[in-house]
């Protein structure tokens, strides 16, 4: 009963993973936008990805709705959508294939780690490093001001968009390295008998 009155009570408590899944509904709109030069469109809609992205992260923490499933998906829908508008973008000759390849090869990477892991001693999380963080974040502002530069060929559009592509390059560089040195410690802390770095 006080599960049913919770649920009435707070209507809001699957905001969180709803507007996850309506940024991966958002992806194959992207896409389309950008292979039909539709850039305007797909600023847009690239700015209201990220609207979703800030959305359902801070509902979670108001509503202390918190969920395995949530904690799985979102990290899943940023690479999801990231790394499919990298690679359109590559297609439409507005991305570099060095950056392209490294973000891709970065993310190829911690899924085998990821793997390895779990294959190796159970763990199943692996936590974002604050660099894996930052990494996004640098990934998200290149996006966003390639897509920019489309519709506004400023000057400081153009500043943006090369600091942004060279912040992910070595952010890229940096966070791998970080979960490398990570998932080195994880497999090492059970015959320490540690449980992992968090």
């Amino acid at each position: 009963m006080s599960d049913v009155s919770s649920t009435r009570l707070n209507p809001l408590r699957n905001a969180p993973n709803l507007l996850t899944l309506a940024r991966i509904c958002l992806a194959p709109f992207l896409v389309s936008a950008i292979l039909e030069d539709r850039y305007a469109l797909s600023f847009y809609l690239f700015l209201a990805a990220g609207l979703t992205d800030a959305l359902d992260g801070t509902l979670a923490r108001i509503l202390q709705q918190r969920t395995v499933l949530g904690s799985y998906l979102d990290p899943v829908a940023d690479k999801l959508l990231l790394s499919t508008l990298f690679l359109v973008l590559f297609h439409k000759g507005l991305i570099p294939a060095r950056v392209t390849i490294m973000v891709f090869g970065r993310d190829v990477g911690i899924l085998v780690v990821a793997a390895l892991l779990y294959a190796a001693v159970g763990r199943r999380e692996f936590t974002p490093s604050i660099f894996g963080k930052a990494n996004t974040l640098a990934q998200v502002a290149a996006v966003a001001a390639v897509l920019l530069h489309q519709i506004n060929q400023g000057q400081w559009v153009a500043d943006v968009r090369t600091v942004a592509l060279d912040a992910t390059m070595v952010l890229t560089v940096v966070s791998g390295f970080h979960y490398a040195w990570i998932a080195s410690r994880r497999v090492s802390a059970p015959a320490n008998g540690s449980h992992g770095v968090r």
